[in-house]
């Protein structure tokens, strides 16, 4: 399952990042987005959804929240 189908408000665990391309699992990791990391889906947009991971929150669009497996 992806963050799209993420339930809000629910805590998950990030179990990989499922992209090939390097700019973005480089861009990913730097918001502390990685295997094992809990994320949270604080809400859902029609582009994309905001996330919070570590002690931020992140505005992230769909092409990214499909690729963070959880």
């Amino acid at each position: 399952m992806n963050l799209i189908s993420a339930e809000e408000g629910k805590e998950y665990i990030i179990q990989r990042i499922e992209t090939d391309d390097e700019e973005l699992n480089a861009f990913l990791f730097s918001l502390g987005c990685y295997s094992g990391e809990p994320i949270t889906v604080v809400s859902h947009r029609k582009s994309g959804c905001v996330v919070s991971v570590k002690d931020g929150r992140y505005s992230i669009d769909n092409e990214l929240a499909a690729a963070i497996i959880i």
